[in-house]
């Protein structure tokens, strides 16, 4: 699984920020970096108030993963 790690921050106050990801089971860490763009995209879309402050693409260490 790859992750698409991002920060989104409030747009009326850059100072309050949250993580956020996105998870796909069917790419390789290089789609996700083809790819990420769009998907963030439609994510601000969906998320007016918000805006992108930096991104990456990770390898899911499932042992990390919340049950």
């Amino acid at each position: 699984m790859i992750e698409l790690l991002f920060i989104a921050c409030m747009a009326n106050d850059p100072t309050q920020c949250r993580e956020r990801s996105l998870i796909f089971t069917n790419v390789t860490p290089m789609q996700c970096l083809m790819g990420a763009q769009p998907e963030l995209a439609k994510w601000v879309v969906s998320h007016p108030n918000s805006r992108i402050r930096s991104w990456r693409c990770r390898t899911v260490n499932t042992a990390e993963v919340d049950i």
